[in-house]
């Protein structure tokens, strides 16, 4: 007896409503919010593979190479029609090519404590990866005051010597890693002029420093001398890049200039002319061959060592184009970020010329770096979100978000050996992150007499 509707029926048994069942999840396939398939989870790639042992016989006996969670997808077990809807689930089995007991083996069944299957106590033996974890929180924090809140300037930079420089004002500082000792470079107040661009050499032994008046400086840090002044531009010179002892510098005036540091007045500079407005952005492939320029006319143009023009120009963004990197695991492949009416990373096969990913990010993309030891992204954003993304390429999937800052983020700088990054904000701090588990940072030589814990 059961009562329906505001009446009472009799029957024999009682049949319950489906209807608001997902029959068509299968029991492998439930993912985990925020995390990847297989990449993701490794407890997912072990069940996966513990199941195909036990009701396929699979014999997997370690990871690699034999389990993938998206193999799953295309079998399942049997074909059923589930009432009321008149809806199929197609689930094929597998018939082993033995038996149960043959697969497991009888001898090993007769003595063994598990109910697992020899290939399943092997796969729980063998050895996992590492869960890879990336902190929430900057390992060190720094006031910066007088860091300026500006798109279009370059205000950090870190040296092979582990030493950062930082403009702030009209002062250039440095901060070594090593000691945490800071020393402050130059002072460019006496001259009514500050700093809007810093950029170490390759050594690591020259800093270049570019001007709002539109000069270039270049110092020597080991005896804090400037050893150049290079003229040239008419206005503030946002973007600096070096290749060797030649020095590209990017400026307000709409020219990129390159000139050798050694012997300025003796060597004609080159002048690259095809941006429409200022050039914000300036980066060398690692082979040193092209050079990859962005401009607040919205163009990403792309330059070899011979021509005066570019050989490539890109113009899908739609605001200005900063954030350049280029990949170091792939010839010729560079990414770019576009400002707050774009919000897109872009992705550039510069052999070919042709276009070849674009992600919308949904926040103004400030600064690109490639990881050094992964094909991993990371992303520092202003509008709105004021963030961190690491994400993973080429999936473009997000390994992580990091919030530190409480205004846009517009600095970033890497350091040498790829397992750190440096962000700056407007909020006049700076916060160091650590990105890789595969090594460590030089630990500081902390001292009772050290009383540095500001840029200055």
């Amino acid at each position: 007896m059961y009562q329906s509707a505001g009446r009472i029926s009799s029957s024999d048994r009682f049949i319950p409503s489906r209807a608001g069942n997902n029959w068509e999840t299968k029991f492998a396939m439930i993912t985990e919010p925020g995390r990847e398939n297989c990449e993701g989870s490794h407890g997912r790639l072990a069940y996966s593979c513990l199941l195909k042992n036990e009701l396929l016989c699979a014999k997997i006996k370690d990871f690699k190479g034999h389990c993938d969670v998206k193999s799953l997808e295309g079998s399942s077990l049997f074909r059923v029609r589930f009432p009321y809807t008149n809806r199929y689930q197609t689930i094929t089995f597998t018939t082993p090519n033995e038996n149960v007991i043959g697969h497991r083996g009888e001898a090993s069944l007769a003595y063994s404590l598990s109910p697992l299957s020899a290939e399943s106590q092997t796969l729980l033996r063998s050895a996992r990866k590492a869960t890879r974890e990336i902190s929430q929180k900057p390992f060190r924090v720094l006031d910066a005051p007088e860091l300026e809140d500006n798109f279009y300037l370059n205000l950090i930079d870190w040296s092979l010597q582990n030493v950062l420089s930082v403009g702030l004002g009209s002062c250039v500082y440095l901060w070594s890693l090593y000691t945490s000792q800071v020393t402050r470079l130059c002072d460019l107040f006496g001259d009514g002029n500050s700093v809007t661009s810093v950029a170490w050499n390759e050594r690591g032994n020259l800093v270049a420093v570019g001007t709002h008046h539109g000069y270039v400086q270049v110092w020597d840090v080991a005896v804090n001398s400037q050893v150049n002044e290079l003229q040239g531009h008419s206005d503030r010179v946002g973007a600096l890049a070096w290749n060797g002892d030649v020095l590209s510098s990017g400026s307000r005036d709409k020219l990129i200039l390159q000139r050798d540091v050694r012997t300025p007045s003796l060597v004609t500079e080159r002048r690259l002319v095809g941006h429409q407005l200022e050039v914000c952005g300036l980066k060398w492939s690692p082979d040193k061959q092209t050079l990859a320029s962005g401009g607040n006319d919205n163009r990403l143009h792309v330059w070899n060592l011979h021509s005066l023009s570019p050989v490539q120009t890109y113009t899908q963004h739609s605001s200005a184009v900063k954030a350049i990197a280029w990949s170091p695991h792939h010839h010729g492949f560079l990414a770019s970020g576009g400002g707050r009416a774009d919000r897109c990373i872009r992705f550039w096969n510069t052999l070919t010329g042709l276009p070849v990913q674009c992600v919308d990010t949904g926040s103004q993309v400030c600064n690109l770096a490639w990881s050094k030891h992964s094909s991993e992204l990371i992303s520092t954003h202003g509008f709105t979100q004021n963030l961190i993304r690491i994400w993973k390429y080429p999936r473009m999937t997000q390994v992580a978000n990091l919030t530190g800052h409480s205004s846009r983020v517009t600095y970033l700088a890497m350091s040498p050996d790829g397992e750190a990054i440096v962000t700056g904000a407007g909020d006049e701090t700076l916060c160091l992150w650590k990105m890789s588990s595969k090594g460590r940072l030089e630990k500081e030589n902390k001292s009772a007499l050290n009383l540095f814990n500001s840029i200055r």
